[in-house]
């Protein structure tokens, strides 16, 4: 066994574990943290007889470290030494050292939150920040302060500020390992280079190779299908230079993953994803080419699903990258970026718990009895975060309405899956589509089958064994998700053989990783069903469509025009249907996946056809009948709509008579309020109203004519609004004798008895009184009319003499008085000589006293 730079420290870090219980190891990359640690741990009995147990962040990494050790142990893999990762387990009863992933870690706490069987924990990697890790970090840390005090933690890293972790961990003894390595010469591109990956990389290549390479060469890559055609891009190179073209990815079988780490009988190129940045060690490698980027753990927003994305990699990473071409001598390291690349990159990733959805977390973690807002995490995550997974625990119905997981949620902890997908599968197990359901979460767990999307209806989709291709009418198109599992039936009848499935458009890696979750999800899957299982292939769909409706409630939309790819949310936005979406014109659609764009709507990839029955069936609490009014200003009417609505989405509507609706009311008193009272009365009325109520009301203080003003008309607008449905039905329905008859008892009587609205003159004309702030009452008449009457009229109970405004013939004030005697007296002489000669036809008499008025009845004016 070759001896490593960690070698020297291991009695002194078993000895600190054994004293303190725990400790926090820093070494970089290749130092042999990660192989010899945990076994100096088990042999030197730390763990008490119980089992060791090794966090790693990835499959790979943990399946490969396990053999390794076994190997350097002289030990068959699964003996001693064993792995367990999601959807593979090797290792049995007398197994003592497990490298597992950091989930199932925390699965294993939810069955046994002691720990009963484990003695040590090492949580390896730990600085890139998985959530997991941060959680079981803070967990352990517990179960040691209380039930667990004799459990050895172990956090080890590679480049982490061993610090903040040390001290959250009740100030931790710190080791660090300063490692082997050799110079690096580090070269940049002199600009940004534009070309495709693969060609880059094959350029880089050539120069490496013309430079005479002594060694193997180490490919940094986002991913598998980066990986794939960087292998065809240097295939002929490889093949003139004598160089072995190897990939390395988690989605490989394991007896591939070991050729390109074990060595070989000439030099290699192996072609990576960041699984070999710290996890993985390749002995041999003097070079490495740099792309500068991985997939980053993310999640899709639309879904909350956990995703890949392409994304430009940490200071830290290039620096761990680059030191892997100089474990052994003196090796180069060229970077397909600039240096001003380089130095504008964040010197560390951001920690995941900053950045994915926390559902699944906060699932777990309510389970465990615990309560996110009081659990002590090494790091916070964002308070919007931890309310965003409540909520989505909620709609799912894992949770009740006091946070406690319920027995539908404990069901959904049976699945390694987000609560989105374990709710999906619950369902389908109680429809009795379980089988089906484990294929369709795992497609959606894992990446699109598909390299294409071909339009449906070409040869029945992709067809494969024909589970619903050959038995339904694709071109009818209701789900997306059936399509997805005719392109996987496809895949499993080529036996996901790389070549035939290229030929037909399928991923075969993405096929294969699919197929590994579902043999996972198959057997763990209750086979009772709640109700009978789907007899036909329109039932299996009906079925798979109630599954993803509960699984995504809050992804309902309603196409915004008939067979229009425009989609109308429920609880708000819209989005677009992708061309290639089988779903064509079903009205309701739940939309399962779909891609955020820098510009426009989100693209729905992903989209199931569902019935509004079902949303009824599903969520009764949530459709809910409304009428929604709404004003028509062309017409100033308002028209009323009765719908049955989810989550604010329609999903039936129909005309109903606005007059009978009270929320019709409601809006036109809106509009009303907006239009103003003086709209619904003839001119000046409303304004003569008042300035009558408010004189009457200095005369008679107590009856309650003070309150007959604008806000009296606004009210009693709303009143008459009730039937009514338009601003004509207002203007017809006397806003003035509705403001009166809601007046007081006797309010009224005292209004027309001291502020009269007509006065009637000796010969019966009855004049409209004018009323006005600041001023007396006054009249206008023509002077005959006050023939025969010796005083003009007075109001307010006879105390306000009444203002006359005397006209001539033409309708001309000739005076204006409120002396009507002194008129008579002193100036109707004069007034009778020169009107007299203009209108010689009127009654121009000596004595106006005495004089009889003209006799034209009961002129109102």
């Amino acid at each position: 066994m070759d001896a490593l730079p960690i070698d020297p420290l291991l009695p002194g870090i078993v000895d600190a574990v054994r004293r303190t219980r725990r400790l926090v190891l820093e070494a970089p990359p290749g130092a042999g943290k990660t192989t010899r640690v945990p076994s100096a741990l088990l042999d030197a009995g730390v763990a008490g007889g119980r089992d060791v147990v090794v966090l790693q962040p990835r499959r790979l990494a943990a399946r490969m470290a396990a053999r390794r050790v076994a190997d350097e142990r002289g030990e068959r893999l699964g003996d001693g030494i064993g792995f367990q990762v999601r959807f593979d387990r090797v290792g049995g009863d007398r197994t003592r050292l497990w490298f597992v992933t950091e989930g199932v870690l925390a699965r294993r706490l939810l069955v046994d939150p002691t720990l009963a069987g484990v003695g040590a924990v090492v949580l390896d990697e730990f600085h890139e920040r998985h959530l997991a890790a941060d959680v079981a970090l803070a967990q352990l840390r517990r179960l040691q302060g209380g039930a667990r005090p004799d459990l050895a933690l172990v956090v080890m890293s590679a480049t982490l500020d061993a610090e903040p972790v040390a001290r959250y961990l009740d100030d931790a003894p710190r080791v660090r390992s300063e490692g082997r390595a050799f110079p690096v010469e580090v070269e940049h591109a002199d600009r940004r280079d534009d070309r495709p990956l693969e060609t880059q990389v094959a350029a880089a290549l050539g120069r490496l190779c013309d430079a005479g390479l002594a060694g193997d060469v180490l490919v940094f890559l986002p991913g598998a299908a980066e990986i794939r055609r960087c292998a065809d891009a240097v295939r002929g190179l490889a093949s003139h230079h004598g160089l072995l073209v190897l990939p390395l990815h988690g989605d490989l079988p394991a007896e591939e993953q070991d050729r390109a780490v074990r060595r070989a009988d000439r030099r290699k190129v192996v072609l990576a994803t960041n699984v070999a940045e710290t996890s993985v060690t390749i002995d041999g490698v003097v070079a490495v080419i740099d792309t500068g980027l991985a997939r980053i753990a993310s999640f899709a927003p639309w879904s909350g699903l956990p995703t890949l994305r392409t994304e430009p990699v940490a200071r830290a990473a290039l620096a761990q990258r680059a030191g892997r071409a100089g474990r052994t001598r003196p090796g180069r390291c060229v970077r397909l970026f600039t240096r001003a690349d380089h130095d504008a990159r964040p010197a560390f990733e951001r920690p995941e718990i900053a950045r994915l959805d926390l559902a699944e977390t906060v699932l777990e973690l309510r389970a465990a009895g615990d309560d996110p807002a009081t659990f002590p995490w090494f790091e916070r995550p964002p308070e919007g975060a931890l309310a965003a997974a409540d909520a989505l625990l909620a709609r799912l119905g894992a949770v009740g309405a006091d946070g406690r997981v319920d027995d539908r949620g404990r069901r959904m902890l049976r699945f390694p899956l987000h609560p989105r997908l374990s709710r999906f599968l619950v369902e389908a197990e109680d429809r009795g589509v379980s089988e089906e359901g484990a294929i369709v979460a795992a497609l959606l767990a894992e990446r699109d089958v598909r390299r294409s999307h071909r339009p449906s209806g070409l040869g029945g989709g992709f067809g494969g064994r024909g589970r619903v291709a050959a038995s339904r009418d694709v071109d009818a198109g209701h789900s997306d998700l059936l399509a997805r599992l005719d392109a996987f039936d496809e895949a499993a009848a080529l036996r996901f053989q790389p070549g035939p499935c290229a030929d037909r458009g399928l991923d075969a890696g993405a096929a294969r990783a699919a197929d590994r979750v579902r043999a996972q999800l198959e057997g763990l899957v209750r086979r009772r069903a709640s109700r009978p299982a789907p007899a036909s292939a329109a039932d299996l769909e009906a079925a798979l469509s109630a599954c993803a409706l509960v699984a995504f409630p809050d992804r309902v939309a309603k196409r915004r025009r008939p067979g229009g790819p425009e989609l109308v949310l429920a609880g708000g936005g819209t989005a677009t249907l992708a061309e290639e979406s089988v779903v064509r014109d079903a009205p309701f659609v739940v939309a399962v996946d779909a891609e955020e764009r820098l510009r426009g709507d989100p693209l729905v990839r992903t989209a199931v056809a569902v019935e509004p029955e079902a949303l009824v069936e599903a969520f009764p609490d949530r459709v809910r009948d409304e009428v929604v009014a709404r004003f028509v200003a062309e017409g100033e009417r308002v028209e009323a709509v009765r719908r049955t609505v989810y989550d604010g989405l329609a999903l039936e509507e129909a005309r109903v008579a606005a007059s009978s609706a009270p929320e019709a009311a409601a809006v036109l008193a809106a509009e009303a309020r907006r239009a103003g009272a003086r709209a619904f009365a003839d001119a000046g009325a409303l304004d003569t109203l008042f300035a009558r109520a408010a004189f009457a009301a200095v005369h008679a203080p107590g009856v309650g004519l003070a309150a007959l003003d604008e806000a009296a008309a606004e009210r009693a607008i709303e009143g008459l609004c009730g039937g009514r449905a338009s601003f004509r039905e207002l203007r017809e329905a006397d806003l003035p004798g509705a403001l009166l008859a809601a007046l007081p008892p006797g309010a009224r009587a005292s209004l027309e008895a001291l502020a009269p609205e007509r006065l009637r003159l000796h010969g019966g004309f009855a004049p409209r009184v004018a009323y006005a702030a600041g001023r007396p009452p006054w009249i206008e008449a023509p002077l005959q009319d006050f023939f025969g009457q010796t005083d003009g009229p007075r109001v307010a109970g006879g105390k306000v003499a009444v203002t006359l405004h005397l006209l001539a013939p033409n309708r001309r004030p000739v005076q204006v008085t409120t002396d009507l005697a002194g008129f008579w007296d002193r100036h109707y002489a004069a007034v009778r000589r020169e009107l007299s000669r203009r209108y010689p036809r009127h009654a121009w008499p000596d004595d106006p006293r005495t004089a009889a008025p003209p006799t034209r009845g009961p002129r109102r004016r």
